[in-house]
């Protein structure tokens, strides 16, 4: 049956994405076989057309989305088969619903609910009444309601009576498919999002002030300032209402069902107000506000998702003996020593900075740690106390070859009370751990970051807030497809980063590390086959993206998948050489018709990919490493003056702008209007997390700790900058449409620095 299912999915997903029926084919019968993303868009691009892992990440998510939609339609027929109400017209009204929404309006009159007004008129026997009512034809409306008055029934008077056909009426209205499908849309594209302050709220709620009386249609409402107005309903500081005005949907109803002028008539348009303000109303204002959540959640996780791309894939100093310091005042700074491979070797802790201030004492230990480990590097994390013991670090006349670099240390502290960290270093304290973990983020981000869950990274917009399953599913899809482009050294990394290679799991990346300690380093990627329940299909996803540097075959240190060597091999052969001159030859290489190797199974997609891997075996896509600095003596938010053009290096990305830290403890703000001289809608088009860029004082409020920041190469010229994209509110005085703009800035530069403020 699931497999009847996939063809069928397959078919309207290849419509719906525009794309060859048998690359999606492909897609999904790799899928249902256990593949993973990055195995599929690397090693099977002949059966997928080259498809990237975006396209089929999201060919997976449709066939879920799919198959949940065929689980509720089997669950809808069996309900309505069970009351003996399934028709020829009905079923096949539910096989071809498209939507869940559509599926839910058929099935709506028949799904079992508690008594209604309208089933207690029926019940009372005025459902004749009712459709005569509603039939709308000329007749003595009150002679004929009078002959349903029974005080048997309950149905004591005229009004009582007509009361009740009424309510049957509103209730037909509300489950027609076609009407709830109107107004829905009516909805989507009239509705307006409409955010108050509850009484009494308004010193507690200040951090939401902007909303305390806010409205915009619903369609033009960015995800960002969603969340924000549902986290402060949440809070219990916003009332939030979503909904279109109500004569628009009302007349779009009396023109469905209106169908004469008289007593009747009248009738039935009170039903049909009845039956929006009561019962159309607050069910679709729910599906809309479940469904805008799903859409705000969508592109929150995609923002972060961004973001932690470019984190994860940051560029690595590589492997240097490194001394690693986690700032502090009072407490001191946490030193620890590590060497090329990031094995702890020394920990202490030195009191620089006040209140102890044994500045030389300090300065001699780092000293004789510097020259007893060969040190090469020095991180310092960039928290509390970071840029007064990184001027510390520079002033104490260090070997001119150790370079200094400040590490961005979110998510240290959650990684040293982890479980991880304790069964890496279970003698040591948090402290050290934290100073272990800065220390390796410089020499390898992704390998380090791994070990953390992305929330606490730092690069999230709302994270707390969005559905967590499709957030995790979201951000895992990121990590593992960061550490499969980078590829892994079986022998070195950790069960952390091993879990994210292609084909495996917690336990088998558990069973590999325990297999090394155990026997040794891998000697070829043909021994892994030894893991315990390390099978061929385990190989076969996972070889590719795994590394072995000193492995007797050159080729175990590339990305050639094992089961291409017969054609490197081939290749060579063909020339007369090894497959080690070949990969150092590029005169070899140019000697090679591809052509000549394509077969039934291999085409010249593949074929390419091996000779570029040939060319440069095992490469780290990442950038090269570059040294940055702050501006000296600009340490606090008190050094920052307006005007003045700083270095700094962009922490996260949102739909707003870009937050930059330039050495202050305080992210500023870059809004959107000033990411560019000219008008962008996605900040996304000119910066990315890690970013180095040159940035300009604008803004300054020491006591909100709130920084202004602008790329723009005039940022103080005077003139009106393009706005974000909202409506003015409905129902408030019209304002110049600068004014309008002046104000959006203003309020998104406010939620901006809530937002740097909840992350820090």
């Amino acid at each position: 049956m699931e497999q009847e299912n996939l063809v069928r999915w397959v078919e309207q997903i290849a419509k719906e994405f525009s794309q060859p029926l048998k690359n999606v084919k492909a897609v999904g019968d790799l899928l249902a076989e256990g593949a993973t993303i990055p195995f599929i868009s690397r090693y099977r691009k002949e059966m997928t057309g080259s498809m990237d892992e975006v396209m089929i990440a999201n060919i997976r998510d449709r066939i879920e989305q799919l198959r949940e939609l065929d689980k509720r339609r089997e669950a809808v027929i069996s309900s309505i088969e069970k009351q003996g109400k399934l028709t020829p017209d009905l079923m096949s009204s539910i096989v071809t619903a498209e939507t869940l929404a559509e599926l839910e309006d058929i099935y709506l009159p028949y799904k079992p609910k508690r008594k209604t007004r309208a089933s207690a008129a029926k019940e009372k026997g005025l459902e004749p009444l009712a459709q005569r009512l509603f039939d709308q034809e000329k007749f003595d409306l009150e002679e004929f309601s009078k002959s349903f008055i029974d005080t048997e029934k309950g149905v004591a008077t005229l009004e009582e009576a007509l009361d009740g056909a009424r309510d049957i009426i509103a209730e037909w209205v509300s489950e027609n498919p076609d009407t709830r499908k109107n107004v829905r849309e009516i909805f989507w594209t009239e509705g307006l999002v409409e955010s108050r302050v509850l009484k009494g709220k308004e010193t507690e709620g200040q951090k939401f002030k902007d909303y305390f009386e806010w409205s915009e249609p619903i369609s033009k409402t960015p995800s960002h300032r969603l969340l924000a107005m549902r986290r402060g309903e949440k809070e219990g500081i916003l009332a939030l209402d979503i909904y279109p005005p109500e004569e628009l949907a009302i007349s779009s109803m009396e023109r469905q069902y209106v169908k004469s002028e008289n007593a009747a008539t009248e009738q039935v348009k009170l039903a049909i107000k009845d039956s929006y303000k009561r019962l159309l109303r607050p069910s679709l204002e729910t599906e809309v506000r479940m469904e805008s959540k799903m859409k705000a959640d969508e592109e929150a996780i995609k923002v972060f998702a961004s973001n932690l791309k470019e984190l994860l894939l940051a560029a690595p100093l590589g492997q240097k003996n490194v001394l690693a310091l986690d700032p502090g005042f009072r407490t001191g700074c946490k030193v620890v020593c590590l060497d090329r491979q990031g094995k702890l070797l020394h920990h202490d802790v030195i009191y620089p900075h006040e209140p102890q201030r044994e500045t030389a004492k300090s300065a001699a230990l780092i000293k004789m740690l510097c020259e007893k480990y060969d040190i090469e590097a020095i991180a310092i994390g960039n928290g509390t106390a970071g840029r007064e013991t990184e001027a510390f670090a520079k002033a104490i006349g260090l070997n001119n070859k150790i370079i200094i670099v400040m590490v961005n240390e979110s998510g240290a502290s959650v990684y040293s009370a982890s479980e991880v960290a304790r069964d890496e270093f279970p003698d040591k304290d948090v402290t050290v751990r934290g100073a272990v973990s800065i220390g390796r983020r410089l020499t390898d981000p992704l390998a380090e970051l791994v070990k953390i869950d992305p929330k606490s990274i730092g690069v999230g917009q709302y994270q707390h807030d969005v559905e967590q399953t499709k957030l995790k599913q979201g951000l895992d899809d990121v990590v593992m497809s960061c550490v499969n482009s980078v590829g892994v050294e079986v022998n070195t990394a950790s069960k952390e980063l091993l879990s994210y290679v292609s084909g495996l799991s917690s336990s088998l990346a558990k069973n590999i590390v325990e297999y090394r300690n155990q026997n040794g380093p891998f000697k070829s990627r043909e021994s892994l086959m030894k893991v315990s329940r390390l099978g061929e299909k385990v190989f076969e996803q996972a070889a590719g993206f795994l590394r072995i540097r000193e492995a007797e075959n050159p080729l175990d240190a590339s990305a050639v998948h094992p089961e291409s060597y017969p054609i490197v091999q081939q290749m060579a052969s063909d020339l007369g050489c090894s497959v080690k001159d070949l990969m150092s030859s590029g005169e070899l290489r140019k000697q090679l018709d591809l052509k000549k190797y394509v077969t039934e199974k291999v085409g010249l997609p593949t074929l390419t990919d091996i000779l570029t891997e040939l060319e440069k075996p095992g490469r780290d896509p990442r950038q090269v490493f570059e040294i940055f600095s702050f501006t000296d003596g600009v340490n606090s938010i008190a050094d920052l003056k307006i005007g003045m053009s700083l270095p700094g290096i962009v922490t996260n990305v949102t739909n707003f702008g870009a937050f930059v830290d330039i050495g202050v403890h305080q992210d500023g703000l870059v809004h959107i209007s000033h990411l560019s001289d000219k008008f962008i809608k996605d900040p996304k088009e000119v910066v990315t997390v890690q970013q180095k860029v040159k940035v300009t004082v604008v803004e300054v409020d020491v006591p909100r700790k709130r920084i202004g920041l602008s790329m723009k190469s005039n940022p103080f010229a005077d003139q009106p900058q393009p706005s974000a994209g909202t409506s003015p509110s409905r129902g408030k005085k019209d304002k110049p449409k600068e004014k309008e703009k002046e104000k959006e800035v203003s309020m998104e530069e406010k939620l901006a620095m809530l937002v740097s403020k909840f992350k820090k």
